[in-house]
């Protein structure tokens, strides 16, 4: 991926727009980059990328340093015109059983763009995400060692357990975790859900929300119901 100019110009663009309100504090802005997993699986397919670490390993990283370099410009760009409150890099490099590469593989294709990168960012006081689905947890002490600071979504139904991450990693930023696949049941199904993440809510560092996509099946007035409840168990959280 060769640094775009046009491309650049057009999100520099948009970030002038929201300036205005986010200097006022009337809005958080942070910015999703493609990773060093997901960017070359969208040009690969899933199955040639999995293949490709093992046939194509120059090529690789070849496609990871182009990356490096269009996203080290593009956030330079933005910093320019504003500090955003966070920056996530878009993975989805695990599925409900695990990863879908080793820590070998991780070390090798991914951890040293990354430590790169990242730094440029974190120089900004600007913190660090990643956003990969499924069953996560393995891969935190991973991304802490090329210093991310947070993840998301954390889906329940992956086996996920937010109350576990913080037990673990006491110090690392967590958005998410909230159960989606209880919101068509009603109001009782989601306090209960709220009362499972809230001992998260109370301990700092976590900012409670729908652990990926509302379902399609939630009604208006049950996703009216978890605003409701999502307002009344953050205050809870801070008394």
């Amino acid at each position: 991926m060769l640094y775009n100019e046009e491309r650049s110009h057009e999100t520099v663009r948009l970030v002038e727009e929201v300036r205005p309100a986010h200097e006022r504090g009337d809005t958080a802005v942070w910015f999703y980059l493609e990773g060093f997993f997901w960017y070359p699986r969208t040009l690969f397919g899933i199955e040639n990328h999995l293949m490709a670490f093992y046939d194509q390993p120059e090529l690789m990283h070849e496609m990871n340093r182009d990356l490096t370099s269009f996203n080290t410009k593009l956030v330079e760009a933005i910093f320019k015109v504003l500090k955003p409150e966070f920056i996530v890099f878009a993975e989805d490099m695990s599925y409900n059983h695990g990863p879908m590469l080793s820590k070998e593989m991780f070390d090798e294709f991914m951890a040293p763009y990354y430590r790169q990168i990242i730094p440029v960012i974190k120089a900004k006081g600007v913190k660090v995400f990643i956003d990969t689905d499924g069953f996560m947890e393995p891969m935190i002490p991973w991304f802490k060692s090329v210093g991310v600071e947070g993840t998301a979504p954390l889906e329940r139904q992956a086996g996920v357990d937010v109350n576990r991450i913080r037990a673990e990693h006491p110090d690392f930023l967590l958005m998410g975790a909230f159960d989606k696949m209880v919101m068509p049941k009603g109001e009782q199904a989601m306090r209960g859900e709220f009362e499972r993440i809230l001992p998260v809510m109370r301990s700092g560092g976590y900012i409670p929300s729908v652990d990926h996509q509302t379902p399609p099946g939630v009604s208006l007035e049950n996703y009216r119901i978890y605003l409701s409840l999502l307002n009344e168990y953050s205050r809870k959280a801070v008394q």
